[in-house]
């Protein structure tokens, strides 16, 4: 029954509207009045900051909302990025669709980073170099990348929502490509859902913990932390076997590649 709730507010929240954004909304609409005629009353014979009818907005919905929040993957799984390539002292690092306005802009203050995507970027930001690609053709030579990231991405890849073609083994095919462009010795800085594996088809796949060490089975997995459902931090001390009791956890994954025995 809460999977079910959990789907119709999902899908009348995308066709329709938020149904917690409109109660908030109309909560807010006696203290929107109340302020707005405590002002005009406050604020009678000055001509600075006047209201006026044509620019009048209506956002006061906001005093019911948090003031933020960092119970969601991307909060926790930037920052463990952002640290450990900080700690890694590199100085070049190149990302594969990342979030721009998070995890690479924590990066830019400390470090170059060549960031590829599918999909155009206009952005002149110091220590930024865009590439526009695909993740399925990297366009970086085979062991060419020593620091390496791609975080909430794979997930996505073959399902056309970013406009990438439809593909079933999109997520397979990108994973050789992180894999052939990473350098001997490098480090691939890499985070997807994890949990109960399932496809929610357009928006992403959830992976079973251990297909993701299948899909990279060319490294050596160095370390692995896990944010689960209730995203309220890092688990650093934990397996696979609590990763699989998820819905919808956030991997942290550190692989390495390592030289070719002959």
């Amino acid at each position: 029954m809460r999977a079910w709730l959990i789907s119709c507010y999902r899908w009348f929240s995308v066709l329709l509207v938020d149904p917690l954004r409109l109660w908030a909304q109309y909560r807010a609409l006696p203290v929107y009045a109340r302020n707005y005629f405590a002002y005009q009353r406050m604020n009678r014979g000055s001509q600075r900051f006047k209201v006026q009818q044509t620019s009048l907005l209506f956002q006061t919905a906001d005093r019911f909302l948090p003031a933020g929040s960092i119970n969601h993957h991307y909060f926790h799984q930037d920052l463990w990025a952002a640290r450990a390539i900080f700690e890694s002292q590199t100085k070049i690092h190149v990302d594969v669709g990342s979030r721009i306005d998070g995890f690479v802009a924590h990066l830019l203050p400390y470090c170059k980073v060549r960031y590829v995507d599918l999909r155009p970027l206009e952005a002149k930001v110091d220590n930024l170099e865009f590439v526009q690609g695909s993740i399925t053709q990297l366009p970086f030579a085979t062991d060419s990348v020593a620091s390496l990231s791609c975080l909430h991405v794979i997930e996505h890849i073959g399902l056309g929502r970013y406009g990438d073609p439809i593909d079933p083994q999109g997520h397979r095919h990108a994973a050789v490509e992180l894999q052939r462009v990473l350098a001997t010795g490098g480090k691939l800085y890499f985070a997807t859902p994890v949990g109960r594996q399932q496809l929610c088809f357009d928006a992403h796949r959830v992976f079973d913990p251990g297909t993701v060490l299948e899909m990279f089975s060319g490294l050596h997995l160095e370390s692995f932390h896990l944010i689960d459902d209730r995203s309220t931090a890092i688990q650093t001390d934990t397996d696979f076997s609590k990763a699989r009791q998820c819905t919808y956890g956030c991997g942290l994954f550190i692989f390495i590649k390592q030289p070719v025995n002959h």
